[in-house]
């Protein structure tokens, strides 16, 4: 009990409080969110994902089998998200909701900050949470828009979104500067890590401010409920099996099942709110699963600690 505690308030506490203070200050000040979530997104995210993809190194066959799981593991959500769709007789637009606050989780804003702190002296935790975070935007912006508007985006336009993404120039460049052993000019290297450092108290403030701006009309809603169930609890569990199947351990095991306890994206928000898709259901969903993993990501975290140990 000692160990868990320790846990929330050394990991989970400090993002809480960084949530929190985001919230207070828009509520405040009310500042412009999407030139906050852009910084985030197109200049301190990818800093801190070129920095830990440079500075770590990753067996090619250990990359290999991750990328199988990862993809696994999502497939096995989509599986289990469209047969609680039909258990439940969802349709529509609230079906497509509900599949995206399974499959789709907040790997970024939450995950990496997450990641950074509990394997602050283990970069390779990092860097697979980094992989986690691109393969999940992959599947937002290919399954997750496919949910939303199946008919009104094509093919060609959901790659071009992909490439323009800017984490995956800085996964890319980052890889490439790795294997080749190029060294980073000091000049460069002293900014950057500037940039970097910032990340996890931004991307956690700007993710408060967000979450304060969502209304929530009522909390007695069964969808969000089974949201957290599906999300947060069977997320981590559908991890665990195959994290036995492909017979991870150590730090991978660790990273991989850390990673699988994320709540919903706040992009599948973002999406439903831009194509008009039940917006305050998946806003609400957002919310209530960001608040509640502060307790079920503190437990896999010493589950994982427990189970996998280095």
């Amino acid at each position: 009990m000692y160990y868990l505690s320790m846990i929330f308030f050394q990991v989970v506490a400090p993002i809480l409080l960084l949530l929190v203070l985001g919230g207070v200050i828009q509520k405040r000040f009310q500042f412009n969110l999407k030139a906050l979530s852009n910084l985030v997104t197109f200049c301190l995210m990818p800093a801190a994902i070129f920095l830990n993809i440079y500075e770590t190194e990753v067996d090619a066959a250990v990359l290999g089998k991750i990328l199988l799981y990862l993809f696994t593991f999502i497939f096995s959500l989509m599986l289990i998200s469209n047969l609680l769709v039909k258990i439940l007789r969802l349709e529509g637009a609230k079906a497509a909701v509900f599949k995206n606050s399974i499959v789709l989780m907040n790997s970024g804003n939450y995950g990496l900050p997450v990641s950074q702190m509990v394997f602050s002296t283990q970069p390779l935790g990092t860097a697979i949470q980094i992989i986690t975070i691109v393969v999940q935007n992959l599947t937002t912006y290919t399954y997750g828009l496919y949910n939303l508007i199946a008919t009104s985006k094509k093919g060609l336009d959901i790659l071009r979104d992909i490439i323009k993404l800017p984490i995956v120039h800085a996964l890319i460049l980052g890889s490439i500067m790795n294997y080749f052993d190029i060294p980073l000019p000091q000049f460069v290297s002293i900014p950057l890590n500037h940039v970097a450092d910032s990340f996890i108290a931004i991307a956690l403030i700007t993710l408060g401010a967000q979450l304060a701006k969502i209304k929530m009309k009522t909390l007695f809603n069964k969808m969000l409920y089974l949201s957290c169930f599906g999300r947060l609890i069977l997320g981590p569990s559908v991890a665990m099996v195959l994290i036995y199947l492909f017979r991870f351990d150590g730090i991978v095991a660790q990273s991989l099942l850390i990673a699988s306890s994320f709540p919903t994206s706040r992009n599948s928000s973002s999406l439903a709110l831009e194509y008009d898709v039940e917006p305050d259901l998946a806003a609400q969903t957002v919310l209530v699963t960001t608040i509640v993993s502060c307790l079920t990501v503190t437990i896999v975290i010493y589950m994982a600690r427990l189970l996998y140990p280095v």
